[in-house]
């Protein structure tokens, strides 16, 4: 009942309404700026075609669309989705001086139209789902991708390394609701955080739901998997 709890869509959302006014700063500074350049690394584990149709799931504030837009001008179809209406009013202020569409809408049962899509790209949004969500994620990016797209999803994960395990996990659980306290935030919404990353570990489960779902996928990782991500594409018929 409590890990349902956990990944309940509703208890979600309030978690991250809440946390949107400190969110920015906090993911930032907790990360050592890391959440910056592994959402670099993100963007560049695909091509990208000119005017191509891109969305960034469960988007926050839209950090990913900013630097495709910075990227790439005006050339690209940027949608941004996510469920939380606080983190959409944060993605629109970005999406002012940085053009994307946002939309407030639940990944899981996305309203954009079948292989309507070349690119789906998210950061830092699978932990907050369970393995059966998950499969449902899966089904929603290969439905909306055309054949030959491509994908591109990041997650902050847990290190097997013992050495780096140990105080990885500690400054997770332990430093960061501090930090989230010290700017303003509620440190027991920070301290969900290391609950949904030691429950997701890592993306190698996610990966096999995702190629359950027909999806031609590989785990990526990220210094020394405090982060790894699921890269791929959805197969066309000149792959046969």
């Amino acid at each position: 009942m409590i890990r349902d709890a956990l990944y309940d869509p509703k208890s979600v959302r309030l978690l991250f309404n809440e946390m949107s006014g400190t969110y920015g700063v906090m993911n930032l500074v907790s990360s050592f700026g890391f959440t910056y350049w592994w959402r670099r690394k993100c963007l560049a584990e695909i091509n990208i075609a000119e005017e191509a149709t891109i969305v960034d799931l469960m988007t926050g504030m839209g950090e990913l669309c900013v630097e495709l837009r910075k990227s790439f001008g005006p050339s690209l179809d940027l949608i941004a989705l996510d469920n939380s209406p606080a983190m959409c009013r944060l993605a629109e202020n970005n999406a002012r001086k940085y053009p994307f569409c946002v939309l407030e809408a639940d990944a899981l049962a996305c309203p954009l139209e079948t292989s309507s899509v070349d690119a789906v790209f998210s950061s830092f949004g699978l932990k907050t789902f369970s393995n059966a969500q998950l499969s449902v994620l899966a089904g929603e990016v290969a439905r909306i991708l055309r054949p030959g797209g491509t994908l591109s999803f990041l997650e902050i994960s847990v290190p097997p390394n013992r050495l780096l395990r140990i105080p990885f996990l500690f400054y997770l659980n332990r430093v960061v609701p501090v930090l989230g306290r010290l700017f303003l935030g509620n440190p027991d919404n920070y301290r969900m955080l290391g609950v949904y990353t030691t429950a997701f570990h890592s993306c190698d489960t996610a990966s096999l739901l995702f190629a359950s779902a027909g999806l031609d996928v590989e785990v990526r990782s990220y210094f020394f998997r405090c982060a790894t991500g699921i890269v791929g594409r959805k197969p066309d018929k000149s792959d046969r």
